[in-house]
């Protein structure tokens, strides 16, 4: 009884050795999600900030990220603007515009301050933009707009100017 006591510990003492092990050989910095909609970017230990990120983002979020990160490395962490690319076009990037607002409380004021970036794909990015570095709590939002194409006007135009048509030889029948 001694001897099947003895190698149950044992072999439970070995499970364990082996998932802590797993744990300390985890890289540090890599990011991970803390809870569904929480991504940790910065290493356990870091002076870390909390900010979310909505809107046409990859991955949009709540995000611990190092103290002193800009926007555009949040923007990365993000993994960039979702794209207008779908299976039955390519649009031209050249009328695609991003939209960045940073909303940030001011406690001193008790108001909203907001900051807005805007920039189309193939321009540079805004003055101060590249530079600008977040605060705990700041809320992101990014939105991808773009030009309306003759397409676009077509999908509009063509079911009334049917149903029109229709209707037109509907009653010269009758």
């Amino acid at each position: 009884m001694k001897q099947i006591l003895a190698t149950v510990i044992f072999i439970i003492g070995l499970a364990l050795a082996d998932s802590v092990q797993a744990q300390v050989q985890a890289p540090a910095n890599q990011q991970y999600r803390l809870v569904e909609g929480v991504v940790q970017i910065s290493k356990p230990g870091e002076e870390s900030i909390l900010i979310n990120l909505w809107g046409d983002v990859n991955a949009p979020g709540r995000f611990m990220i190092p103290a002193g990160s800009t926007l555009i490395e949040l923007i990365s962490f993000a993994r960039g603007p979702v794209s207008f690319r779908t299976g039955e076009t390519t649009l031209d990037w050249s009328k695609l515009r991003v939209e960045v607002n940073v909303s940030r409380r001011n406690q001193e004021l008790n108001s909203d301050e907001v900051v807005n970036f805007r920039f189309r794909y193939t321009q540079q990015l805004p003055t101060g933009m590249r530079d600008f570095i977040l605060q705990e709590n700041d809320f992101i939002t990014i939105e991808v707009k773009r030009r309306p194409a003759f397409v676009d006007y077509m999908r509009i135009v063509g079911p009334i100017s049917t149903v029109v048509a229709a209707m037109i030889l509907l009653v010269d029948k009758l």
